[in-house]
């Protein structure tokens, strides 16, 4: 997220919650979209794993 757009984006988010939406409603949508980001930088710098590593570190193999 570009810091000059933070405070629109912020606006938009509050904007689509629900009229009654709580402070914890608030938080989590916040920390969604900061997740997202987070993983989005991660997966565009190539600091990624693949499904069969996780699968084989959790012995998931099929």
């Amino acid at each position: 997220m570009e810091t000059a757009n933070i405070k629109e984006e912020a606006r938009q988010l509050i904007d689509r919650l629900p009229e009654k939406a709580t402070w914890d409603d608030l938080m989590y949508e916040i920390y969604v979209r900061l997740a997202i980001e987070a993983g989005l930088a991660d997966s565009k710098a190539g600091r990624i794993t693949s499904v069969e590593a996780v699968r084989a570190q959790f012995g998931l193999l099929r």
